[in-house]
């Protein structure tokens, strides 16, 4: 059985690295359907929609264009997500996502955050490198 720490992992926004992460997640989901009729003694469904959703979490770096500056609220990306690396071999997630949200903070004793959600439009798919 293969472990990973979250040190291996990595952003990109189409080939374009995001700079300076911190941490991301993704959740998947899938729609089920109910078929349940009468006579039935417990509930059936099916699959239907699916979908996914994400969040990428960075030390702000406005000199990183490609990465985080394209990540603008409603800009519509290919996110592919590397939780092991990137190397020949790991295993990633891709997809197109939009971005729905942006939010920066700041303190007088830490280092400027910000925070990054999307919204998947269309499948997500695991592919390997």
């Amino acid at each position: 059985m293969a472990t990973h720490t979250g040190s291996e992992g990595t952003v990109k926004v189409g080939s374009n690295a995001i700079a300076e992460i911190r941490s991301f997640s993704v959740d998947e989901q899938a729609d089920t359907l109910e078929t349940t009729t009468m006579g039935n003694t417990a509930r059936t469904r099916v699959p239907s929609l699916t979908s996914f959703n994400g969040t990428i979490d960075v030390f702000w770096d406005e000199t990183n264009t490609n990465g985080q500056g394209a990540l603008t609220i409603g800009a519509s990306v290919t996110l592919n997500l590397f939780p092991e690396g990137d190397t020949s071999g790991d295993t990633y997630l891709t997809g197109t996502a939009i971005v729905t949200s942006r939010s920066v903070s700041s303190s007088f004793d830490g280092l400027v955050e910000m925070s990054i959600s999307v919204d998947g439009n269309g499948a997500l798919t695991q592919t390997t490198v």
